[in-house]
């Protein structure tokens, strides 16, 4: 009787192992299979899905086949670990188990969008709402809706988002991407004011943002961004209007085409620092941090005033003369090649700083003027 039991317990053991090695056999070549894809394909992994359910999917679109085995696999190798949302990339030549390596390191695909230094917040929702993979929840809604919808109401939204490379995988929203943004604005800010200079004449941060929005779109030059903020801060401290046309040109809005005159100069808006003493309401523009650090460590100087050269870069001038006879040289007879901004370092022209083809704001022959510049550009 025992011997019978002992050969019947062996031949169980027998049949369990050659079981157990067809199984392993079995899921082996589940994983070693190559996928039915003859170009790259993406495949997306909405919120909420489970390896067993996008199994089951590429299964029944024949991607893959034996499932099942690929499913025990999970169960049994990778139990409790999550499933990221997103896409992943299926290419020719790879196999189940490297498909199933990218979900278990949640490697999903990225794509990246860039807010642009000196960009305006029409620009901003402009390049969100072409983000394709990005899920769309703000069309439709106004600036002030917009801002509500962010956890952030009553808050002008113009200059409140950081310039940056932001990436996203498909599924995330515009309104998580524009968190991100305006969350890293703050943070930069913070750390900026708190190594301000000590004599800055701005009573809170928000101030200090404003001004460096005016730096952002006067120069594109690095180390002029200091001089700008200098001659800006000395002008506030003599009680001199700013008078820097990137201010008339946002408060003329979309009525902006380009061309800049006198008669906008006299315009009465809220922005136009021609006729308001003192700051405009609020920025005008995405301000990265060299001109947050510029704003709140201004070169000290004499200059009250500068001029575009015509190549990106300005002259400084200490009295109206010398001001005077810079717009002659530079803006009343402008360069072939005038430029807003300094040459790209590519040889190929760049389509986002084309010469500027503003009119000029001072009359045919030069008169005493006391604005800091006299160079409206037409990119600002």
């Amino acid at each position: 009787m025992i011997r019978k039991f002992l050969v019947l317990l062996e031949a169980g053991v027998v049949v369990a192992g050659l079981a157990l090695g067809a199984a392993f056999w079995q899921q082996n070549q589940a994983l070693q299979q190559p996928l039915k894809v003859t170009q790259e394909q993406l495949l997306d992994v909405p919120s909420g899905s489970t390896p067993t359910g996008v199994l089951n999917r590429l299964e029944a679109d024949g991607v893959i086949k034996d499932a099942f085995w690929l499913r025990l696999y999970w169960r049994f190798n990778l139990s409790g670990q999550s499933l990221h949302s997103g896409e992943y990339r299926m290419t020719p030549g790879m196999d189940a188990q490297s498909l199933l390596g990218l979900w278990q390191r949640g490697e999903v695909v990225q794509y990246s969008l860039t807010l642009v230094e000196g960009w305006n917040f029409r620009q901003v929702r402009a390049a969100l709402a072409k983000q394709v993979k990005l899920e769309q929840s703000l069309d439709g809604l106004s600036d002030s809706e917009l801002m509500a919808k962010l956890g952030h109401p009553g808050v002008f939204p113009e200059g409140r988002f950081f310039p940056d490379t932001y990436r996203y995988v498909r599924g995330m929203t515009d309104v998580e991407l524009l968190k991100q943004a305006y969350n890293r604005l703050n943070e930069v800010l913070d750390e900026e004011w708190a190594k301000r200079a000590a004599d800055v004449p701005y009573v809170d941060p928000y101030q200090a943002l404003i001004m460096a929005s005016l730096v952002e779109k006067e120069t594109g030059v690095p180390q002029e961004r200091g001089e700008i903020a200098g001659v800006f801060v000395r002008r506030l401290r003599l009680g001199m209007l700013l008078q820097t046309d990137p201010t008339v040109i946002y408060g003329l809005g979309e009525r902006y085409n380009g061309k800049l005159t006198r008669a906008h100069l006299k315009e009465a808006t809220p922005y136009n620092t021609y006729v308001i003493a003192g700051l405009p309401p609020t920025p005008i523009s995405l301000v990265g941090r060299e001109a947050i650090h510029a704003a709140l460590h201004p070169v000290s100087g004499n200059s009250l005033y500068f001029v575009a050269k015509g190549d990106g870069s300005h002259v400084f001038s200490a009295d109206l003369d010398a001001h005077n006879a810079a717009v002659r040289e530079y803006q009343l007879k402008r360069r072939t090649d005038y430029r807003s901004s300094p040459a790209p370092v590519s040889a190929e022209p760049s389509p986002e700083t084309p010469p500027a083809t503003a009119e000029p704001a001072q009359p045919a022959a030069p008169e005493p003027d006391s604005s800091a510049s006299n160079a409206p550009n037409e990119d600002e």
